[in-house]
């Protein structure tokens, strides 16, 4: 079903960030009750290790508003009245939030970086209560921002205003898994890490794995299309998602929850949902294709001398690792340094301009040793790879991991960040970092760059020790 359009304001109004913080990262958008963008949907989430809200309430006036730091409007959106909250009561009784205390931390960003001012907060629990909230804010020009884990730095799951916050935190039922094809069927609330704890006990994991897994909802991984650390093995969302349920900003309910891996039945509209980033309706429940869970993992930490030797290096690998290679991560010297002073982290590698991180994944351990040994004795003897060392215990596994995913947290701690995630050509990811240094200069106590090699994406990060008025084109 395609929704239609009305002449006047209508409940969804969005908008779009590019990425300031004490940090940010890509362009979102999302619903809010400001003009910063197109139409329509459900938020994104996506951060790191565990990472859970620090907002507090004395901590919580140290972040300007976002209508004061930047030049946006309020849209003529109506004004939540007494009326509102009584019937939003009995739509969803008791999970109607107005305590400024408890809507703190739902009004500022995990990064600190933008704060709204919204005075109620809805807790669904069901699609059908997301309908009924929908259709009555559109009926009543409500302004309207989805919220998922809350966990996304780019600021994209907070109000600008006084937007009614919809919360999914309480749609976090599995509905079903199916032991033999590997479905998973749940509600778009489900945190990342426990869908992960649920499919392993039966042997499966799943597609994606994010730094923020600990918090991050899979709603808000498939409204922002989160690519993540298996990418490179198991591919985007687009083809892992099998069905989906989403509600409309008019609070129809579009209803595909199928399990049927080829459904060539009509048009295959859950694409659409997928990377809409809060343009074109909530995502309430999810239908996904888990991969048969890896009896081997290994995971190789190795020094490069240079960037041209990352690139290299990654070629060799997906010559020599093939089929097994299901990570391959790339950091510089910087990022390193930042995570062995603020999270002491210790270095396992001698000191290198870059660092890299090989993960392979299979069914035979004996297998898997035999090709990652001949590809580290391959770039070892050819000069690059410098140094390096090899996990397989699960304890060393995240162990290395760790010094990945906790780039970001580390940077936040340094000072004000300014993120991009930027995909190009591949071999020219790391020449947007050496270009941005010569163009700061000593304005950024940091420039660095990390990220997914595996699908050309560098995330660069600018670190400041104060707040800037200005944003440098990349």
């Amino acid at each position: 079903m395609v929704p239609h359009l009305v002449s006047r304001w209508p409940v969804w109004l969005f908008r779009c960030r590019a990425a300031y913080s004490p940090g940010a990262s890509v362009q979102q958008k999302t619903w809010a009750g400001m003009s910063r963008a197109a139409p329509w949907g459900i938020v994104g989430t996506s951060p790191l290790v565990c990472r859970h809200r620090s907002s507090t309430s004395s901590r919580a006036p140290e972040v300007m508003l976002t209508h004061k730091r930047y030049p946006v409007r309020r849209l003529p959106f109506s004004v939540v009245s007494e009326e509102d909250l009584a019937a939003f009561e009995r739509m969803v009784p008791g999970r109607v939030i107005t305590d400024p205390e408890e809507l703190e931390a739902s009004n500022v960003d995990w990064l600190r970086t933008v704060r709204g001012c919204s005075k109620v907060l809805l807790r669904p629990r069901t699609s059908e209560e997301v309908s009924r909230i929908l259709r009555y804010c559109h009926e009543r020009n409500l302004a309207v921002n989805p919220q998922g884990g809350n966990t996304g730095m780019v600021g994209g799951s907070v109000p600008v205003f006084d937007e009614i916050i919809l919360s999914t935190a309480l749609m976090n039922q599995v509905i079903s898994f199916h032991d033999v094809s590997g479905i998973l069927v749940c509600q778009a609330g489900c945190v990342l890490e426990e869908l992960s704890q649920h499919v392993e006990q039966r042997d499966f994991i799943m597609p994606l794995d994010l730094g923020a897994k600990g918090s991050c909802h899979i709603g808000g991984n498939l409204a922002t299309n989160a690519g993540g650390l298996r990418f490179l093995r198991y591919g985007s969302l687009h083809g892992n998602v099998l069905g989906m349920e989403v509600v409309l900003a008019d609070g129809t309910i579009l209803s595909g929850l199928t399990s049927l891996r080829k459904d060539n039945t009509g048009y295959d509209l859950k694409q659409l949902f997928i990377g809409s980033e809060g343009t074109l309706g909530v995502i309430t429940a999810v239908s996904i294709l888990c991969p048969p869970k890896p009896k081997a993992v290994n995971v190789a930490f190795l020094g490069c001398p240079g960037f041209a030797e990352v690139l290299q290096t990654f070629s060799c690998c997906k010559g020599m690792l093939g089929e097994i290679l299901s990570a391959y991560e790339f950091m510089d010297a910087e990022c390193m340094r930042l995570v062995g002073h603020h999270l002491q982290l210790a270095r396992p590698v001698q000191e290198s301009p870059f660092y890299v991180l090989i993960e392979t994944s299979g069914s035979r351990a004996e297998h898997d040793a035999e090709k990652l040994s001949n590809f580290l004795e391959q770039v070892l003897d050819s000069g690059l790879v410098t140094d390096g060392t090899l996990a397989t215990d699960q304890r060393k596994v995240k162990a290395l991991w760790a010094l990945r995913e906790r780039i970001t947290e580390a940077l936040s701690l340094d000072g004000y960040v300014y993120k991009y995630d930027v995909s190009l050509p591949v071999e020219r990811l790391y020449d947007l970092v050496t270009e941005l240094r010569a163009r700061v200069g000593p304005r950024a106590k940091h420039v660095v760059g990390y990220g997914h090699l595996g699908f050309f994406q560098v995330p660069s990060r600018m670190v400041l020790s104060r707040k800037a008025a200005f944003l440098c084109p990349c």
